[in-house]
């Protein structure tokens, strides 16, 4: 095999930097695309493997960063058209046999999405690769900005931005090293001028960070999908904070789609701290992706929604169908050159259809009810064999002082409660848990805006605490007045051992991966002013609904995605 890099054009002439590893031999290749802000460099080796099975293989940076020129405006129209410029001009090529797989994980999961949902007229008719491989999606803006809820996710977008934004290259540790200099930096108000004195510590200008909470709208490409007929692996973690995105959109696609869903954070890899998983729990993600992309391209995959789900890392996997299966593709569709546009009353009706399948969870798709490996069950706020409230049945949601994310131990008490506790009795007896979760609470606020944030941690017998379950949302309403909430919890995968309790939190705050709510109605981005917001949680009203396994039935996760 040999690699090269070439520089492959562009409708507006900028010249993209692309490394191309082919296989030995003359014979035409099918090809892998990867698209990414990340620097092709570190995608070498990945390269290496698709070709040592027979695909071209190549990685680009895309335009305004590392090797390729122009300017750099994450998630907007460039990286959809410089995607369908590159698949055409790989169709081109002699080594080519025609067939192209878009792959990508975060942001280049994200370029193979807009790259595959682009419109297949005019001079992007060539330009719709053949199936995608789209691993913990960042699927936009809004999306990487917000939780489905409302909150704004603070941590994680200071960090992006510090580490990428404005700026040609990447600096990984750039937020450590200014959070080092400045221990309170993220509690700096506004947060949309946050930039001016995170640029202090970069030395640098963030100029584009106001642009990133403009934006309300999120799903747009999840309703796109509902009309794509090309087939999808869908790829994510249980401890990722975009797996719901991934869910949403393995749900929602039209064509043949699957779902890995592994025990892993954005990273693709299993929490540090966690125990070594046992071997049959490892998935060799690179041996997966060859054979599903064979058989996608065959045309070998059954026209189904279907996929796995880790009982965390005890080596088991569930399997688990959406509620309803997407048309049949055409028997050539995965190669179709002239895909017709997408039509506007198809995509409105697949989007209807996902909608109404919302059972548990408004922001999470429900599995079948026929099919799937779990079945809610709720365990009530007011019940011995539910979760007992220890104590904040009334608190005190103080942004001055935010129940923090960053720390998962919880005070015993006290006069001033700064969140409502619950506690379960021991589990009698192993409980496998695979599906979506969520927490309904009769809760009052005595300000207009108030976020409800909910932690779920397993405590083991030995008194250990592990994140098992999270989730944010925003309620603005008349001051006073008593609401249902449903907080969703993510897609669960879990195996918990005999002797484990559940440690419930129900907070005002979340921070600093979250922002802090003001409480006064305002703009969280442009609020300067905070106040205290004082709550009530009734027990008698609440309940946190788990998705509990009624039938064991294990999977090998391979064979299960490949079929």
């Amino acid at each position: 095999m040999n690699t090269r890099t070439v520089y492959v054009p562009t409708p507006d002439g900028i010249a993209l930097a692309t490394d191309v590893c082919l296989p030995d031999g003359t014979r035409p290749r099918p090809a892998v695309v990867i698209r990414t802000p990340y620097g092709r460099d570190a995608h070498r080796a990945e390269l290496r493997g698709w070709a040592a099975h027979g695909f071209a293989a190549l990685a680009q940076d895309v335009r305004g960063r590392h090797g390729s020129p122009g300017e750099w405006h994450p998630y907007r129209g460039h990286e959809r058209t410089d995607g369908a410029a590159t698949v055409a001009w790989v169709r081109a090529q002699a080594w080519s046999s025609g067939e192209v797989v878009a792959a990508g994980a975060s942001y280049a999961a994200h370029c193979a999405l807009v790259t595959a949902l682009a419109t297949a007229d005019g001079a992007l008719r060539d330009g719709v690769p053949d199936a995608v491989i789209a691993a913990v999606p960042a699927l936009g803006l809004t999306e990487t900005a917000r939780e489905p809820g409302g909150p704004e996710r603070l941590w994680a977008r200071a960090g992006w931005w510090a580490a990428h934004g404005d700026r040609r290259d990447s600096d990984p540790d750039a937020l450590d090293r200014a959070l080092a200099d400045d221990p309170r930096l993220l509690e700096h108000l506004p947060i949309a001028r946050l930039a001016d004195r995170l640029a202090e510590g970069l030395g640098r200008q963030l100029p584009s960070w106001p642009r990133l909470w403009a934006g309300r709208s999120r799903g747009r490409l999840v309703a796109q999908g509902s009309a794509a007929r090309l087939p999808l692996l869908a790829v994510g973690g249980t401890r990722d904070p975009f797996a719901e995105d991934t869910v949403a959109l393995w749900h929602a696609w039209g064509g043949p789609s699957r779902l890995l869903l592994g025990p892993w954070g954005h990273r693709l890899t299993a929490d540090p701290a966690a125990p070594a998983a046992p071997a049959r729990a490892r998935v060799n993600l690179g041996a997966l992706y060859v054979r599903w992309a064979r058989a996608a391209l065959a045309g070998h995959l059954e026209p189904t929604r279907h996929g796995v789900i880790a009982l965390g890392d005890s080596g088991r996997w569930h399997s688990t169908r959406a509620r309803s299966a997407p048309r049949p593709p055409s028997p050539d569709s995965h190669r179709d050159r002239d895909r017709r546009t997408v039509a506007t009353d198809a995509a409105a009706r697949a989007s209807a259809e996902a909608a109404a399948t919302v059972r548990v969870l408004p922001a999470v798709p429900a599995l079948s009810p026929d099919t799937a490996p779990a079945r809610t069950v709720a365990w009530p706020f007011d019940s011995p064999t539910g979760l007992r409230l220890l104590h904040g049945a009334e608190f005190s949601a103080d942004p001055d002082r935010p129940v923090r994310s960053d720390d998962l131990a919880v005070p015993a008490g006290g006069d001033r409660a700064d969140r409502c506790l619950l506690l379960s009795p021991p589990l009698p007896r192993p409980l496998d848990l695979a599906g979506a979760a969520a927490a309904r609470i009769n809760v009052t606020a005595d300000t207009p805006c108030a976020d409800w944030a909910v932690r779920l941690t397993a405590l083991d017998p030995s008194g250990r605490a592990d994140p098992l379950a999270f989730g944010i949302v925003r309620r603005t309403g008349p001051p006073g007045e008593a609401a249902d909430i449903t907080v969703p919890l993510g897609t669960l995968g879990r195996r918990l051992p005999a002797g484990t309790r559940l440690r419930a939190e129900i907070a005002g705050h979340h921070f600093p991966a979250h922002a802090r709510n003001p409480h006064t109605g305002e703009d969280p981005v442009t609020a300067t002013r905070l106040v205290t917001s004082h709550r009530t949680v009734n027990p008698r009203g609440s309940a946190l609904h788990l998705p509990v396994v009624a039938r064991r039935r294990y999977v090998e996760p391979v064979p299960e995605i490949c079929r």
